[in-house]
């Protein structure tokens, strides 16, 4: 059996020295733990899911950190939310502490978003100083109830629910669709028929059975039944079609007034309930019998498509294709001309129609007045007013129109409106094209009229930037493309006697220039490193400022050098509007950048070798217990027991590494010891699976269940040479335990 190895004074100084190393970098944050909400004062448990929604959201944590080694006055404990997988790539912020970096255990108030939807978000809690996360807690069902009332269903979401009956003739489908939940397709829904859960999670179902359906949004297991989004149910049935249609009558088309047959339904049944239908909407209730209908032509909108629909017991309920009745004589009026128009000093404006009216006669009217003898299609004027002109339609249905009125202002002056003829704002457009939006004529009495499209290209025009006219913009617009033009708009428009001047329109277009920032580290390693931060753009005359997490932080340097996490941006003034760079992120330096393709901890059979290999660095150093370098790659093979130092740069960055060689024990728990002083098998020998662990817990009793040793960490160092054993092959009980679980017990025979 091999025997203990003896330690040198200077070995054992060495690793007392990095075991105290060790202490200082042994900063741990524990897992955030859900706690009860903090402000009511009365009895309460532990949140195990979230249903917040507008009237509630709020809920708690307990945090608790070492206190040793502490952590930089500047600190922050973050608490963030993973996604709904529950993962941290993207985690978002729910609270942020800044007031506790001398407080190891305080609870965290915090709000969900009102995107949280998911039943595996988890917590975490982040420090910045020093960067360190905690362990995850488990996967919680989250879900914000935005909406909480009742949901509704509908054939086709047409919102009529009717008698909440759908029939499905003939082994075709029906659509079911949720038609009053705002931004519906933004849920998932849980479809039932009956108490059976269906597949599908969308906002419609395509439905092809009979049965009873109802349908809820899909808060989760937890939160769907307190959200009360149960929807109202839709019977469906099913059946074969009787095939309704309606009979033709022998005529379709009717004057106004005349006398039409009765419409009828092919399947006459007093035991069938009828709706009749025009266009879609109800003109007749839903009776029995009711399997005629006779259409009003006194009604002057009796002309449409009509249907007819029946329902009743043991059949399918179905509408009939569609019967077009006509109005005889109908004819449409189209004006060629605009209905606004101006009319200026000495001027006259022709206005007319077209029409689709056989033989038509004409009648001119202004200000509702007849006015004599002008029975032409077209009407020249001279006067302001508004003007109509009345068609009549000869033939067997004698039948008037009246066209739209026509608008004729002579004004007493003339407003022009001119402005951006897109999307504009300042500092944000590098083009923007100035046009006239609206030219209104204003009578005496303030009266406007609108008469862009009359007057638009007839008037003469003249731009003007800071009050001074612009030589060549003479048209209604004018295009802007370069920051140097930036200045005070307005358009001066001109016909006649009449002369106005628009608004003036306020331009700052920004520069085209681009600024790009770089930086000599991404990674802030400690107080004493410093990162500079510098541009391609050369500052020097220029109006700039550095930026740091939205906040001016240098206005006069051209270059910075900082230590600080953030995130940095360089901004400079240019013709009144900002140029603003790229970003540049300076992260804390965090362990674990650098990865080990193995455990810290290596235990193998003496005699064989193992290769532990490190990524993330940009340099590597491998050393010995005595600092003696091994490898300067990845990678260092192994052999020996003890402990081996990596140092990792990353860039300027040092990470440091420990990886600790124990050779793995090829002997079994022994049960006998010889306690004779000679040197072997004096003490009581476990294998390196279970001495040297601080989670191990070493129990020896004698034969009368009084312990004699209870240790953690034991150092196959019992018994001690001043053990006293009063007889011959004493025995002695053992149990080895990690927390509650006993690893192994037995018995220790102690022979003298």
């Amino acid at each position: 059996m091999k025997k203990p190895t003896t330690l040198s004074n200077k070995t054992i100084l060495f690793f007392a020295l990095l075991l105290s190393f060790g202490g200082l970098l042994a900063q741990t944050l524990n897992k955030p733990t859900p706690i009860k909400n903090q402000n009511f004062s009365g009895p309460g448990s532990a949140w195990t899911s979230a249903c917040p929604s507008a009237s509630f959201n709020e809920y708690f944590v307990n945090f608790t950190w070492s206190a040793t080694p502490g952590v930089d006055s500047d600190n922050q404990f973050i608490l963030e939310l993973s996604d709904n997988n529950g993962g941290f790539t993207s985690p978002v912020t729910l609270a942020t502490i800044t007031d506790k970096n001398n407080t190891t255990d305080f609870n965290i108030e915090f709000v969900l978003p009102t995107d949280t939807r998911g039943t595996n978000y988890k917590l975490r809690v982040r420090s910045t100083s020093p960067a360190l996360v905690s362990p995850e807690t488990i996967g919680y069902n989250m879900f914000y109830i935005e909406y909480k009332n009742s949901v509704r269903i509908t054939e086709n979401g047409s919102g009529t629910i009717g008698d909440g009956t759908v029939s499905i003739c003939d082994g075709n489908t029906a659509v079911l669709a949720v038609d009053n939940v705002p931004d519906k397709d933004t849920y998932q829904y849980i479809w039932r028929k009956s108490s059976t859960v269906l597949s599908e999670t969308s906002s419609s179902l395509t439905v092809s059975e009979a049965g009873m359906y109802t349908v809820e949004i899909d808060y989760g297991p937890v939160c769907s039944g307190s959200a009360g989004t149960l929807s109202n149910m839709i019977t469906v049935q099913t059946g074969a079609a009787l095939g309704v249609t309606i009979n033709t009558p022998s005529k379709t088309s009717y004057c106004i007034g005349e006398t039409a047959a009765a419409l009828e339904a092919t399947i006459n049944d007093a035991d069938l309930e009828y709706t009749w239908f025009k266009d879609g909407t109800i003109v007749q209730a839903k009776t029995a019998g009711a399997f005629n209908y006779t259409i009003d032509t006194n009604d002057i909108n009796f002309n449409g498509n009509y249907t007819v629909k029946i329902e009743g017991d043991d059949i399918c309920n179905e509408t009939s294709p569609a019967l077009t009745i006509s109005k005889t004589g109908e004819f449409s009026i189209t004006e060629t001309n605009d209905l606004d128009l101006v009319l200026l000093p000495s001027e006259t404006k022709t206005i007319g129609i077209t029409t689709t009216a056989v033989t038509p006669t004409y009648q001119w009217f202004r200000n509702d007045t007849l006015i004599a003898g002008e029975n032409s299609v077209n009407l020249t004027v001279s006067e302001d007013g508004e003007y109509y002109v009345q068609v009549t339609q000869g033939g067997a249905c004698s039948s008037i129109e009246n066209s739209e009125k026509t608008k004729i202002v002579s004004p007493a002056s003339i407003e022009i409106v001119a402005t951006y003829s897109s999307a504009y704002a300042e500092c944000d457009n590098s083009t923007i094209i100035l046009d006239v939006t609206e030219i209104n004529a204003v009578a005496t009495d303030g009266t406007k009229t609108d008469v862009t499209a009359d007057l638009k290209s007839n008037l003469n025009y003249q731009w003007k930037k800071d009050g001074t006219n612009i030589s060549g913009a003479t048209s209604s617009s004018i295009s802007l493309t370069d920051p140097t033009e930036n200045g005070n708009y307005s358009l001066e428009a001109m016909l006649d006697s009449f002369s106005a001047t628009s608004s003036t329109i306020p331009v700052t277009l920004k520069s085209s220039e681009t600024v790009s920032i770089s930086s000599t580290n991404l990674v802030a390693c400690n107080s004493t490193d410093l990162i500079t931060i510098s541009t391609n753009y050369n500052l020097i005359g220029e109006t700039f400022e550095w930026i740091k997490d939205g906040v001016t932080i240098n206005t006069t340097d051209v270059a910075i050098e900082t230590n600080e996490v953030g995130v940095y941006q360089l901004v400079i003034s240019k013709i009144g509007c900002p140029i603003t760079s790229n970003e540049i992120t300076l992260t804390p330096l965090d362990d674990s950048l650098i990865t080990l393709d193995t455990s810290e901890d290596l235990v193998f059979p003496e005699g064989v070798s193992r290769t532990v290999t490190a990524s993330g660095g940009t340099a590597y150093e491998w050393v010995d217990a005595n600092n003696i370098i091994l490898s300067t790659t990845s990678s260092i093979s192994l052999t020996e027991e003890g402990t081996y130092t990596l140092k990792a740069y990353i860039d300027t960055c040092l990470i440091i590494k420990q990886v600790t060689v124990t050779y793995k024990d090829t002997f079994k728990i022994p049960n006998v010891i010889t306690v004779n002083g000679d040197g072997i098998n004096d003490l009581w020998l476990i294998p390196n699976t279970y001495s040297n662990k601080p989670e191990i817990n070493v129990t020896i009793y004698n034969e009368q269940g009084i312990e004699v040793l209870n240790v953690n960490d034991y150092q196959n160092n019992w018994p001690e040479s001043t053990t006293a054993f009063p007889s011959q092959n004493m025995i002695f009980y053992y149990k080895i335990k990690n927390g509650g679980d006993i690893l192994k017990q037995g018995t220790i025979t102690v022979i003298k």
